[in-house]
């Protein structure tokens, strides 16, 4: 049987909510002064007495610090030797220890917890707190309300012309904004007047991230640029010399959990009717385990739901991050992307390398500041690497990272389709409103019951990686995103529909609309992504609708055909990779490549 993880937000019993009286009624709530100022009476012996018991306590408390430090200090030594590496590497969370050790750290280092009685926040005369009806923006609104706002990060202005914005070609690092038009130029997300909405499946990536932990990318620059020596910069790149890596990593930055924020707000305004369809039970949410998955998820949404946390890691099937489950092999997207670099940074190494005596700056170097301006302005607010590259070559990132995407996890990585199934047969599920009964991809048995996967809800929202949205668009047949076939590294395509910015930014969003249409009274199926409608034309029996419908029993149907079309055994080599049901871990040497929210992780013989 899989593990699983559930988190669920008890209440605080009454005491901690409540201040403690820590001193008699009648002494004063300030302290009083002597009128005279001249030189302070000598202490009473009650005060002298006062006194010698502090110091006393004082001396105490020395003492007993003193000789916690001289027991921990060696007996964690102890405990790395007994263990070992490998195994402390292992024991992650105070949950994982065994408890012969749990009690005897607690007796040598007792765990204190945090008190926060004398600082109550439900104190009373909160004041008139009516709530009002739900809102229902998507359906009553005459236009639907497009975001662009990045505030507080300051935009990189000084190399763009017009209304070129650098923000918005940083691939799947740049910050969510409402796209235009994913090919369906006539239509919006609001609900077409002629149908109603009944259901609604929202799925969401987390928000602006530190950089993930992988052996490429900001920190390894900053790495090399420590390791160099006499070295120096000038012009435009000066600012280098006193320059400091300032990034954290993998978690949310202060300006990604507003983000998440911001959009559940947004998410309420446009779809909280829903809530009222809910016959007084909770909405169950989805999540996974890492910090900027959970912290993603309780920014977006109040206390007004459940919240399912499953676990992301090898040996967990988890179909918001199936990349821990599935192996399976594609095509040499380095290679790909080393045939671009050398195109589009040729202008930009020569030019920097110019500015830098001592060092020879490579094309990753180059392409690493690139990816410090987009880390550095969503987590500092901003970056002086912006201004280093001009907006041809911001184009040319653009496109690396969407040569990344198509070939990494998307139209051209054959486990594509295996990977995303999991997520699209847990949506037929939700959609027909019948269990699973088959568990033969990433979908974990342990959440498939009445409590963690309800089947008869009008709103799910998930939350998941850049990766799963890559994923999807082949995995569900959207080949209006693949007009033109696969994408060539020698120059960037006019007019191609497959740009990452507008499919897997931070804070990307995708809502499945199930609808009922007038006159037939049918029911009807339409895609949002990132507040555009997206054509359906590419899954079977969908027809070329100007607001993206499809008939539900088509929509359903198609995928159910998709997925029975996909061997994920054999396309994911499960042998070794996927051990479904099962405790067991799998091997480190088994797990040598892990794709983490679009980066690699990789073993230290490749590193």
């Amino acid at each position: 049987m899989s593990k699983s993880l559930q988190l669920a937000g008890n209440t605080l019993p009454e005491e901690d909510y409540e201040l403690q009286p820590t001193s008699n009624a009648s002494d004063p709530l300030l302290p009083t002064y002597d009128q005279h100022r001249g030189k302070p009476a000598s202490p009473s012996p009650h005060q002298r007495l006062e006194i010698h018991r502090r110091h006393s306590r004082f001396r105490r408390f020395i003492s007993c610090l003193c000789l916690s430090l001289i027991i921990a200090v060696p007996s964690l030594a102890l405990v790395g030797c007994y263990f070992g590496r490998t195994t402390l590497d292992r024991v992650r969370t105070w949950d994982q220890l065994p408890q012969d050790l749990k009690d005897w750290l607690n007796d040598v280092v007792p765990n204190v917890k945090v008190d926060h009685g004398a600082f109550p926040t439900d104190i009373g005369y909160a004041g008139p707190t009516p709530t009002g009806k739900e809102p229902a923006l998507m359906v009553t609104a005459p236009a639907f309300p497009m975001y662009s706002g990045v505030n507080p990060l300051v935009r990189p202005t000084q190399k763009a012309s017009g209304s070129f914005n650098i923000i918005q070609h940083w691939g799947n690092l740049s910050p969510f904004y409402s796209v235009s038009s994913h090919g369906l130029p006539e239509t919006s997300s609001l609900i077409p007047e002629q149908c109603t909405l009944d259901q609604l499946h929202w799925l969401q990536r987390h928000g602006a991230r530190y950089p993930t932990s992988y052996p490429e990318g900001p920190g390894a620059l900053a790495s090399r640029l420590k390791a160099a020596t006499g070295w120096k910069t000038s012009g435009a790149l000066s600012f280098l010399n006193e320059w400091e890596y300032k990034l954290g990593a993998e978690i949310l930055t202060p300006f990604g959990r507003s983000q998440l924020f911001n959009l559940g707000v947004s998410a309420r305004i446009k779809y909280g009717f829903l809530l009222d369809k809910m016959k007084g039970r909770l909405p169950v949410f989805r999540t996974e385990s890492q910090d900027r998955m959970l912290r993603s998820a309780q920014n977006f949404a109040t206390d007004q739901y459940n919240l399912a946390v499953t676990i992301e890691a090898p040996g967990f099937n988890n179909t918001l991050a199936p990349y821990t489950a599935c192996q399976g092999e594609g095509v040499d997207y380095r290679k790909r992307l080393a045939e671009w670099d050398a195109i589009f940074l040729k202008d930009a190494h020569t030019r920097l390398n110019g500015l830098i005596e001592g060092l020879d700056l490579s094309l990753t170097d180059v392409k690493d500041m690139m990816e410090m301006c987009a880390y550095e302005t969503v987590a500092l607010g901003y970056s002086s690497f912006c201004d280093l590259f001009t907006q041809k070559e911001w184009k040319g990132f653009e496109y690396r990272n969407d040569l990344y995407w198509w070939y990494s996890s998307s139209f051209g990585y054959a486990p594509a389709k295996a990977m995303g199934i999991g997520w699209v047969q847990e949506m037929v599920s939700r959609l027909t409103k019948t269990r699973l009964t088959e568990f033969n991809s990433t979908t974990n048995s342990s959440f498939h019951n009445d409590i963690h996967f309800p089947l008869d809800d009008p709103l799910y929202v998930d939350f998941t990686h850049d990766t799963q949205f890559a994923l999807l668009l082949p995995t569900m047949n959207l080949t209006s995103f693949a007009e033109g076939g696969d994408l060539p590294t020698d120059q960037i395509p006019k007019h191609r529909p497959f740009v990452a910015s507008k499919i897997m930014p931070f804070a990307t969003n995708l809502q499945i609309q199930v609808l009922t249409c007038s006159p037939s009274s049918s029911q009807q199926v339409r895609i949002i992504l990132n507040d555009a409608a997206v054509p359906l034309t590419g899954i079977r029996g969908c027809p070329d609708d100007d607001d993206g419908l499809c008939p539900l029993d088509t929509f359903v149907s198609a995928m159910q055909t998709l997925i029975g079309e996909v061997d994920y055994r054999k396309m994911c080599e499960t042998g070794k990779a996927v051990q479904p049901e099962s405790d067991a871990e799998i091997d480190e040497e088994d797990m040598a490549k892990v794709k983490v929210d679009g980066l690699e992780t990789v073993d230290d013989e490749e590193r």
